[in-house]
């Protein structure tokens, strides 16, 4: 699984209509509003390169709003969460 991490400038009347496209798109697990110099942190979680180059790129780069976008592509994953669901694939009913 890669998991990006994608920070977003937003239109900032917009960032709630916003948010909430880029929360609807497949591959996309999480969106966070932040303080700073972003409005909008994306978490994408995908198979491959490929499908992060399509999520980005090709659908939320596109969503009416988005002004800019800067992609992290994360390499480990140190926390509980993610250790879990990792051990938890493939896993069925208990």
């Amino acid at each position: 699984m890669i998991t990006a991490i994608v920070f977003i400038q937003a239109d900032v009347a917009r960032i709630p209509e916003v948010a909430e496209k880029i929360a609807a798109l497949d591959g996309v697990s999480e969106v966070y509003s932040v303080t700073g110099e972003i409005d909008l942190v994306a978490m994408v979680r995908v198979r491959t390169h490929e499908a992060v180059a399509d999520v980005v790129a090709d659908r939320l780069n596109k969503i009416e709003g988005v002004l800019n976008t800067e992609t992290h592509i994360a390499f480990r994953a140190y926390s509980r969460h993610d250790l879990e669901a990792a051990f938890a694939l493939g896993a069925e009913g208990g």
